[in-house]
């Protein structure tokens, strides 16, 4: 654990504030659920919750699902990262930050279908070296918050996106979000 050198009193009402600095550092946006631990010592540790991240194994399984049926490149995010990915691109996106416009994206609750040359593409991740010609976004919405998006890519000009894809999108992330509302 690495100290921070800042002390904060708690209030009242049993409230601490993060400070701004490290609100920023760690993504932490006003709303965002904290998971609270304890240990043997005293100490109290803070982690941002992921609720897509505690359906880590089924979002990898249905992923690999949507990609085998439909030859494309799947990504299932939360708010910050891309955390089950099948297909040809799981080694370009696996694991790493979504871009600031995915992010957006996912805040607008908009479903987003693009190709690479048109003006509403948007980036998967914040690298300059990204090559996707086709994508659909679908946002995961649970209990009314934007918690992550699926994402449906192909590298493939000739593989463009319809109906299709934007509808299994579309069906993956109302399911995947009614399965954390359970």
């Amino acid at each position: 654990m690495k100290a921070t050198g800042i002390v904060r009193r708690i209030d009242d009402l049993g409230r601490v504030v993060v400070p701004k600095e490290i609100r920023k550092t760690l993504h932490i946006r006003e709303g965002d659920p904290l998971e609270i631990f304890t240990d043997r010592e005293g100490e109290i540790i803070l982690k941002k919750y992921s609720p897509i991240g505690e359906l880590g194994a089924f979002a990898r399984q249905y992923a690999e699902a949507l990609a085998h049926s439909t030859g494309h490149i799947v990504s299932i995010t939360d708010r910050d990262n891309h955390i089950a990915v099948a297909g040809n691109g799981k080694r370009e996106l696996m694991n790493k930050a979504v871009s600031k416009s995915l992010d957006g994206v996912i805040e607008k609750r908009k479903l987003v279908s693009a190709s690479s040359s048109e003006k509403d593409y948007v980036p998967l991740i914040e690298s300059e070296g990204e090559s996707y010609a086709h994508q659909v976004i679908c946002p995961i919405i649970s209990e009314g918050d934007a918690i992550g998006s699926v994402i449906i890519a192909s590298k493939d000009e000739k593989n463009v996106m319809g109906d299709v894809e934007k509808k299994l999108a579309a069906a993956a992330a109302g399911f995947l979000g009614r399965q954390i509302e359970q």
